[in-house]
């Protein structure tokens, strides 16, 4: 057996029953080093050398958590969940706008995971400030929490790799076309930026059927305690604000937009979003260090995870499996274009449901499947395709992927949620395996 095979194997058997993530990613290393042959010292100091990559995103996370709990102070998530559950308190809960307020709602927060990942660049930090209040609205009109782990990762998967603005700049235009320029090259293969959102269109469509399908599979309500809720005091109505600072907090945001798009930095883009809600007065100076501490330690769990993910990642690279894994399965292929696609997309579901994260596993791949395509004769855009589904399968459905991770921080706000059972299963099932074969199809028609 390949050792990322048995790893990933090992990673998944052990969250499934239960088992920490960071727990999990240490141990399924841990195996999978010593299977490839690896001296346990060289398990030890690959896995510490990849903390660095990961330390980064975590600093990332934590800059956007900041920046997401100073926008929370300002008032505007608060607005938006008092009057949801003022509504649900006032008594309209008749069948039908119990209805209209439940999609309502399961729309919003789809909307607003669109906005996270390109207006607005705080990706995940959203989650946690906006879902634990909605909770007891959750609670009163019996909705699947599944359902709406299953919204929100739609959201914040199929943006990125759909529209090239926010993060979907930095995944479609800088770290898939970029790497497949750079190997394709050599090669005589060229992609445009241009080509990115045409290629993932259908991959796209695959996740919009699998939304679908979880919407019909989770309609039915779900019984919760009404709990107390981490995150109580957002309930409260917040005062009201001036024009002027309406004004500053519109400009915090464009202003972190632009500065992400500039810099390609998440970390810059948060920290002058939050300075500049600081100049404008409404974050109080004063009140800087105990919002920022707030912040990262609401992304923590997150970070840290993340953190050992690129361990875990960085092991799996050391072993020199990937390109044996690619090369055992090119081995069954044979002459067969539509066995090569669906192989080159099963191997990546494998490698990002490890690593965890797409935006690491293009840069994997790229060097193996962009020969590979050609080979077979793949278009461009095919090839295009098959490389950005390949990294996109497994994000959702990870253990220890954000976009996993994300929802299940806001939902289990009262401890009633697993990580597990009721978001990466869900997420798994309703978006792997449409992605899948949307993206065998994509290649098949490009």
């Amino acid at each position: 057996m390949n050792a990322i095979v048995l790893a990933v194997l090992v990673m998944i058997g052990l969250t499934l029953s239960r088992v920490s993530v960071v727990f999990s990613l240490l141990t399924a290393a841990l195996v999978g080093g010593l299977y490839a042959g690896m001296p346990i010292q060289s398990v030890i100091a690959a896995f510490n050398d990849g903390l660095g990559s990961g330390a980064s995103v975590a600093l990332a996370y934590a800059a956007l958590g900041a920046f997401a709990v100073a926008l929370s102070h300002t008032g505007i998530t608060q607005r938006m969940t008092h009057m949801l559950v003022r509504r649900v308190g006032a008594g309209h809960t008749s069948a039908t706008h119990s209805a209209l307020l439940k999609w309502g709602m399961v729309a919003g927060l789809v909307a607003m995971g669109c906005i996270a990942e390109t207006i607005v660049p705080i990706h995940i930090a959203f989650i946690p400030i906006l879902v634990p209040p909605l909770l007891h609205v959750m609670n009163s009109l019996r909705l699947d929490r599944r359902l709406v782990a299953c919204a929100i990762t739609f959201s914040i998967t199929v943006t990125y790799m759909l529209v090239p603005v926010g993060f979907g700049k930095i995944f479609l235009n800088d770290i898939l076309i970029g790497n497949i320029n750079q190997v394709g090259g050599p090669l005589g293969l060229s992609a445009t930026t241009a080509m990115a959102p045409e290629a993932m269109l259908i991959p796209a469509l695959g996740m919009l059927v699998g939304l679908l399908l979880s919407f019909v599979f989770y309609r039915r309500t779900r019984h919760y305690e009404d709990r107390e809720i981490r995150g109580e005091l957002h309930l409260q109505e917040p005062p009201p604000r001036q024009p002027w600072q309406v004004a500053g907090v519109g400009l915090a945001l464009v202003a972190a937009l632009l500065t992400q798009l500039w810099s390609n930095s998440m970390v810059f883009g948060g920290l002058v979003g939050f300075s500049l809600l600081s100049v404008s007065g409404l974050v109080k100076w004063k009140e800087q260090d105990s919002l920022t501490t707030q912040g990262m330690q609401m992304m923590a769990q997150v970070g840290f995870i993340m953190i050992a993910a690129a361990g875990f990642a960085a092991v799996m690279r050391a072993t020199g499996a990937v390109p044996e894994l690619v090369e055992a399965s090119t081995g069954l292929i044979g002459n067969s274009k539509a066995l090569a696609a669906l192989v080159m997309l099963v191997v990546g579901l494998l490698i990002t449901l490890g690593i965890g994260s797409s935006f690491s596993t293009v840069p994997i791949i790229a060097s193996i499947y962009v020969p590979l395509g050609i080979g077979f004769g793949f278009s461009t855009l095919a090839i295009v395709s098959l490389i950005g589904t390949a990294a996109a399968l497994g994000d959702a459905g990870s253990p220890a992927s954000d976009s996993t991770l994300g929802p299940t921080a806001g939902l289990n706000a009262d401890g009633q949620h697993d990580h597990i059972r009721d978001t990466v299963v869900p997420t798994f099932i309703f978006f792997n395996l449409p992605l899948l074969a949307a993206g065998w199809i994509a290649a098949m028609l490009l």
